[in-house]
């Protein structure tokens, strides 16, 4: 049995959680997630704990134990308290802006580049070089700051780039003069 998908998931008091089959259902103050579960795996309520079990222990079923209990706590913890990536623009003339419902990136290309924000997240730009996502689904979240990051993916020798918050970039020499 998984160690992770053995601990118990708490259910906050404003969150609210429906399974019928094979779809669970989480919905909370900022938003609702839905998604599928595979039938061998089960779910037990007893309160504000929720417990994921497996139905039958083929070894193939048992990885997906701990899998689909975190998938189920951060569905959660999500729609509880939102998910939160913090993206610096790091170079000379890198900057972003919101507008309308797209995010404007200037990062020394011959051209400003344009990203649809997905509905789900919100986007925030602090001093034209910070860049903070919320958002209650995890994975979405990751996914578009991923996209984000892959315009300018921080460089060894001068350390530009767009980097995520506390990112530690290893610096390389560069040539060594004569």
């Amino acid at each position: 049995m998984s160690r992770i998908g053995k601990l118990p998931i708490i259910i906050p008091a404003n969150v609210d959680i429906n399974w019928s089959g094979s779809e669970i259902t989480v919905k909370g103050k900022f938003g609702t997630l839905q998604t599928h579960i595979p039938e061998t795996i089960g779910i037990q309520q007893d309160n504000s704990v929720l417990r994921v079990s497996l139905k039958s222990e083929a070894r193939n079923l048992r990885s997906l134990h701990g899998l689909y209990r975190t998938l189920i706590n951060n569905m959660v913890i999500g729609v509880s308290e939102q998910f939160q990536v913090t993206l610096i623009l790091k170079g000379v003339g890198y900057r972003a802006a919101v507008q309308g419902s797209d995010i404007v990136l200037n990062l020394g290309y011959s051209h400003p580049v344009k990203i649809s924000i997905p509905e789900s997240i919100s986007v925030e730009v602090v001093q034209n070089t910070t860049i903070n996502l919320k958002s209650c689904d995890k994975e979405l979240l990751g996914l578009f700051a991923s996209n984000i990051r892959a315009w300018r993916r921080p460089e060894p020798y001068k350390g530009k780039g767009i980097l995520y918050k506390d990112e530690q970039i290893l610096r390389k020499a560069g040539k060594a003069g004569k």
